[in-house]
């Protein structure tokens, strides 16, 4: 449960990242691969060797792939059948979001998902953010039974979004969660919560450290994002304090 009265969900795609996430402050675990496509589904055996580890709620990405958020109705019954496995090792919630071809909410492929997490907590994710008619969405979102939209309100980062977060708080109308998210940073938190109290935020607190592999230059690139070459993606402990000590100021 949170230390204060606002959630802090940080998004993680390893064991070490979510070990430290929790232990430094975080409430809920956001579990993905593949941070170079911004998340897609992670492991079954990741999620079931952190349940084993942290005492917070982990909701898991379901996203069969990278790119769009347009889904065949094959890749909706592998995100469907995902769902099942993830939730046979501990998965506490979901995290999903598919669109039309002209980037509208795509209510019935939604509704698929919804019914495969089986009761559980579903956040409509970042996709979201490309949908023009934000209001509109809002409703149809409210309507297909998600309890958490996380957006960075259509901008690169949620500083540049506010105006747009602050309506969707407002149109939300304690309906649903907004959980304001992508390129948060604590100095944000402030200002969100004055212009409406915050309940859940998002926010990756992520670091790259150096490999522990000792060999010699090869001159090998195995990673298409340069800066993970030889390093592996976890989370900054002092940032996730900082994080929290924040929030807990607001309170």
């Amino acid at each position: 449960m949170s230390k204060g009265n606002i959630v802090f969900e940080a998004p993680v795609y390893t064991i070490e990242a979510a070990l430290l996430a929790v232990e430094h402050g975080a409430d809920r675990v956001e579990l993905c691969a593949d941070f170079g496509e911004g998340g897609t589904t992670p492991s079954p055996g990741l999620l079931k060797e952190i349940k084993k580890h942290v005492p917070v709620p982990v909701f898991v990405m379901i996203r069969c792939r990278g790119g769009d958020f347009l889904y065949s109705e094959r890749e909706l019954q592998a995100m469907q059948t995902d769902m099942g496995i993830l939730l046979e090792n501990g998965a506490d919630g979901f995290v999903f979001g598919a669109l039309t071809s002209s980037g509208e909410v795509d209510e019935s492929a939604c509704n698929k998902l919804i019914q495969g997490a089986k009761g559980k907590p579903c956040t409509f994710h970042r996709a979201f953010d490309l949908i023009l008619d934000k209001k509109s969405a809002l409703e149809k979102i409210v309507s297909l039974g998600f309890e958490r939209i996380l957006t960075s309100g259509g901008a690169p980062n949620v500083a540049a979004g506010s105006e747009i977060i602050a309506k969707l708080f407002l149109w939300a109308c304690d309906r649903i969660i907004i959980i304001p998210g992508g390129g948060l940073k604590a100095a944000d938190l402030r200002d969100l919560h004055q212009s409406w109290p915050l309940k859940e935020v998002h926010s990756s607190c992520k670091a790259f450290r150096k490999s522990a592999m000792n060999l010699p230059p090869t001159g090998l690139k195995l990673s298409l994002i340069e800066e993970m070459e030889g390093k592996v993606l976890t989370v900054d402990p002092q940032l996730i304090r900082s994080f929290r000590a924040a929030l807990d100021d607001l309170d």
